[in-house]
């Protein structure tokens, strides 16, 4: 009798995948699924602002773990935000608002993503998602400069419907094309 070789199955990559508040924010799901497919654990911070546009429950049930997004939970003895960024291998924020890619870009750490971001060491993505003037704002380009210039990935929005009913550049990435940067890395 033959002996069958087993394939060693693919490591899993760590991602945390921060979510912010924006209409987008609905294809975090997709994403999730998507990372996973390509042999990712997916662990999810969320702003406030992206629960008024998706539920944790939602994203925790895709994810399959524990989503986060307050930095004094019932457990904030553990510091999230440092036990997070230890066990991230690659960091996604999709959709990123120029809320807080201005936070990233000055040194503000006021939430848990924010504190997360700037407690890691892991590769950082981040794909914007904003109304096109937002995005073409002198002030979001300088910011996105400056996070360039600091070693931040960027994967560009592209010209599709946005929320305020226009056409425009500020429609987030593809999500397969956002999975796909991200599963290179």
């Amino acid at each position: 009798m033959q002996k069958i070789k087993r394939m060693p199955s693919p490591k899993t990559k760590q991602v945390v995948l921060g979510v912010c508040g924006s209409i987008a924010a609905y294809k975090a799901g997709d994403i999730i699924r998507r990372l996973q497919d390509a042999h990712c654990e997916v662990t999810v911070i969320m702003t406030r602002e992206a629960e008024r546009f998706i539920t944790p429950l939602t994203l925790s049930s895709l994810s399959g773990r524990a989503v986060h997004s307050d930095m004094f939970d019932k457990d904030s003895w553990r510091m999230a935000h440092i036990e997070l960024a230890r066990s991230a291998e690659l960091v996604l924020i999709a959709p990123a608002t120029a809320n807080v890619i201005g936070k990233l870009a000055n040194g503000v750490s006021d939430d848990l993503l924010t504190t997360f971001v700037i407690t890691t060491r892991a590769p950082i993505f981040i794909a914007p998602a904003m109304n096109d003037e937002m995005y073409a704002n002198r002030i979001v380009k300088d910011n996105c400069a400056k996070l360039k210039k600091y070693g931040f990935k960027f994967i560009e929005p592209v010209k599709g419907k946005l929320a305020c009913g226009t056409t425009g550049i500020g429609h987030l990435a593809e999500v397969e094309d956002i999975v796909g940067v991200v599963a290179k890395w």
